[in-house]
């Protein structure tokens, strides 16, 4: 396990006295260096005391001395600035290119941290290190919370800038992108990501003045004017809807003019959906949205709070969507289809913020970095099963931001029994020890 070995060597989690090399020579470790986490030696710029005489440089380790020679590390130059090679278990002896010895040390896990460890990565109940979050300061969960903040936006800075050069370096598409993938809340965010990829702006842009056209290349290129899309009992009532008959006949026209092809229709879900989510009425409002050209990279960067966000982001469908929720469905008492609050959060939970600060380290600004930051401080924590799990054990979750770093935590860290690399994980085998 040299995962925990690198660790316990990395946080100095062993006895600080009676080290001593295979061959008896007092070890001292005043340093224990910085984690190399490229190719080369596993930490550098050690420094320790070996039988008086003080070394500085690189350290490797290994859960068997032999692995120095499976890693071929005796061939190879990088390791001749080795000055000492930690080990679970010493079953060889390990020299540098000119044959040289290299001073070795075994260095057990101590049995505590070992046994906190497999009780983490085996522990059922989540989080597993719910033992330990209520006893810890909130300086250390703030300054942890943060870190995650930032790794998460970071994240998401990838994937917009991926969107970015997807679409001619153009930030207004990134920003419709990321906002038409939001729109699929979790179930149908992955259809919506392959529809917006397949739009050509440039083509809509030249039928943006025309809602119904905009609504035709959008419902067309998803697929959702197919009949197969329709549940069978509204396929007849749509047939005859003069509504569907002419974007039916609008896209087929545009799909011939811009050489369109929809995506498959599989990749929407509509089952145990409510009908204010159903992909039919989300469509029809980011047509709305598009054909407003009000929702831009800099009118965002401009806003000055989530107030006037929101309003900005507070759109509406067309008429016929205020009394139906799918093509061909028997027609409701007139309500508008107009975004609510809670949906509106979550676009600027999920969106928003994480735009702004893409769009804000493009442009070289850090207020605009800190404005998306400030933004999530200023939005509700979300309400999941994630954030009420961390809640149950102590942790005060008080804004987006905060459940925004334990959502990342939860698939980035915990998911993945990465514990080692966890703050929290970290105070844990600490307590163990």
């Amino acid at each position: 396990m040299e995962e925990l070995l690198h660790y316990v060597w990395k946080h100095k989690m062993f006895p600080l006295t009676g080290l001593k090399t295979i061959d008896g020579k007092p070890v001292e470790v005043i340093d224990a260096g910085l984690s190399n986490p490229n190719a080369g030696p596993d930490f550098s710029g050690a420094k320790v005391i070996i039988d008086g005489t003080k070394w500085a440089g690189n350290v490797e380790l290994h859960v068997k001395a032999s692995d120095w020679f499976l890693h071929h590390h005796d061939e190879d130059e990088r390791y001749d600035s080795i000055i000492l090679h930690v080990v679970g278990e010493s079953d060889a002896t390990i020299h540098r290119a000119d044959g040289q010895l290299i001073p070795q040390l075994v260095l057990p896990v101590p049995a505590a941290i070992r046994s906190g460890y497999e009780a983490l990565l085996h522990e059922d109940h989540y989080p597993p290190c719910y033992r330990t979050v209520g006893n810890l300061s909130r300086l250390m969960i703030h300054s942890w919370l943060s870190a995650l903040l930032c790794e998460r936006l970071e994240m998401r800075l990838g994937q917009i800038v991926a969107r970015y050069e997807q679409h001619d370096k153009n930030w207004n598409d990134a920003l419709f992108c990321t906002l038409a993938r939001a729109f699929g809340f979790g179930v149908n965010g992955d259809a919506f990501d392959a529809w917006s990829r397949t739009l050509s702006f440039r083509a809509v842009d030249k039928h943006r003045d025309n809602l119904l056209q905009v609504e035709a290349i959008f419902f067309g290129q998803a697929g959702l004017l197919r009949p197969e899309a329709l549940p069978a009992y509204y396929r007849d009532a749509a047939a005859s809807e003069p509504y569907y008959q002419q974007l039916c006949r609008e896209y087929a026209f545009l799909a011939h003019k811009f050489g369109l092809r929809p995506i498959d229709t599989s990749l929407w879900k509509f089952a145990r959906m409510r009908p204010d989510n159903s992909p039919f009425v989300r469509m029809a409002q980011l047509a709305m949205l598009y054909h407003n050209e009000t929702v831009t990279a800099s009118a965002l960067a401009q806003l000055p709070d989530k107030e006037n966000i929101t309003s900005l982001l507070r759109v509406g469908t067309s008429a016929y969507w205020d009394t139906h929720f799918t093509f061909g469905s028997t027609p409701t008492v007139a309500r508008p289809k107009v975004l609510g609050n809670n949906t509106l959060t979550l676009l600027l939970i999920n969106t928003v913020a994480p735009f702004l600060f893409t769009y804000g380290r493009h442009l070289g600004d850090e207020a605009l970095q800190e404005k998306a930051i400030a933004l999530l401080e200023q939005l509700p924590a979300e309400e999941n099963y994630i954030i009420r799990s961390w809640r149950d054990c102590g942790l005060t979750v008080a804004n987006a931001a905060d459940s925004q770093a334990l959502i990342h935590l939860k698939r980035n860290y915990c998911e993945r029994k990465d514990c080692l690399r966890c703050r929290i994980g970290y105070q844990y085998l600490k307590k163990q020890g």
